[in-house]
């Protein structure tokens, strides 16, 4: 098994509820288990602003998938769920994106890992932060609560954890 982040979103619907159907599916096959989900981050949109906010958590994963099958295997549940494509980071239903996998440095036309924006993303940062604070991202050595911390310093976030 390899230990793998998954973030999860939704702007559209029941945002709580489509996160939550998200997650059953990502524990239904056995191959791939949550093992810990964050609290529900409620953020303002990144990329395109004109939209609802979003709810956001990180899903920490156990999976024998690989990185492609892992991909497949998102995608698949985000049609599932009624995710249709649109404008790029626009309104959705529901999103999954794999943050990381294990310590591996993928760069292919169809996957990234670790995700490219991972580093510049409060609604990641701070719901990966919850639940594994001191884990280094493989390519820069640097540690995810230092980044949010950088992040927060900046001012330029706003995001509430709806579980407090």
């Amino acid at each position: 098994m390899v230990q793998c982040y998954l973030g999860l979103g939704s702007n559209v619907s029941d945002r709580i509820g489509m996160i939550t159907r998200a997650v059953a599916c990502i524990n239904r096959e056995g191959d791939t288990v949550v093992t810990r989900l964050s609290g529900m981050y409620e953020t303002r949109p990144w990329g395109n602003k004109d939209q609802p906010d979003f709810v956001n958590a990180v899903a920490e994963v156990d999976t024998r998938l690989s990185p492609k099958e892992l991909l497949t295997r998102v995608k698949s549940i985000e049609r599932e769920l009624g995710r249709e494509e649109g404008a790029r980071w626009g309104p959705r239903r529901i999103d999954i994106d794999i943050l990381l996998y294990g310590s591996e440095v993928i760069n292919e036309e169809d996957l990234s890992i670790p995700h490219p924006h991972i580093c510049e993303r409060a609604f990641v940062l701070a719901p990966l932060a919850e639940i594994a604070p001191d884990l280094v991202h493989p390519l820069t050595g640097r540690c995810v609560r230092g980044y949010l911390e950088e992040i927060e310093e900046s001012g330029e976030i706003s995001w509430r954890n709806l579980d407090t």
